[in-house]
């Protein structure tokens, strides 16, 4: 099965039409697809406050919810939003509401989610939302497992704090150098406490094109 076939057949953007990430996503996942693993994706459907649109907005599909539930038919479906999608019901689905703009939030979701084996933040993509996750949810990834960040390129000015690091830089430069470099030096530290379960990290450029910036970060769990 191509996952960029399913992509394109549900309407995610990950798919052949957007962004191509179903091109990598089919060269990790293949292996695990027959496999009873936990999956987290955060952001189940554009068009959110990020946006500029309320959070109470009214959602209308979760195309990658259902391109995950048939690509993983052993899989268990978690999805974290800010917006309601309690609505989506499937056996395997469990749904999270969260403002990841406040990171005890984030934490009191990963308190509530099992170990996971796959995890993708395809939320706000504001920096720290996407840092706050990363710190508070990497700890719940199982040993082998991978945690993904898309859309580095693309911060949105709703949510965007001023003077913070970007998340592109943050782990381009850890790919290169091995070290975390952050311009708040409390957020370095907790990233470099870290790097002892980071067996590996890489970054891509968007459609694979290395004159473009960054776009997807690869973590590998050791």
């Amino acid at each position: 099965m191509n996952l960029t076939d399913l992509a394109d057949r549900f309407g995610s953007d990950k798919g052949a039409s957007k962004h191509r990430y179903a091109e990598l996503y089919q060269m990790l996942f293949l292996p695990h697809r027959g496999r009873k693993l936990n999956f987290l994706e955060m952001g189940l459907q554009i068009g959110g406050p990020e946006h500029g649109n309320s959070a109470d907005r009214q959602t209308t599909d979760a195309p990658s919810v259902r391109m995950w539930l048939e690509y993983f038919p052993k899989a268990r479906i978690f999805g974290l939003d800010v917006s309601d999608f309690s609505w989506f019901q499937d056996p395997r689905f469990t749904f999270l509401r969260c403002n990841m703009d406040e990171r005890e939030n984030i934490r009191a979701a990963a308190e509530v989610l099992p170990e996971l084996d796959i995890i993708i933040d395809d939320a706000s993509h504001a920096s720290h939302h996407q840092q706050f996750a990363f710190l508070e949810l990497f700890p719940k990834l199982a040993s082998g497992g991978l945690y993904i960040i898309e859309d580095l390129r693309w911060q949105p000015a709703t949510y965007e704090r001023p003077g913070i690091t970007r998340t592109g830089d943050l782990f381009r430069i850890y790919s290169e150098s091995g070290v975390f470099r952050h311009s708040d030096p409390a957020m370095a530290a907790e990233f470099s406490a870290l790097r002892a379960d980071i067996s590996g990290c890489f970054v891509f450029q968007a459609h694979y094109n290395k004159s473009l910036r960054d776009q997807v970060a690869v973590i590998h769990k050791r």
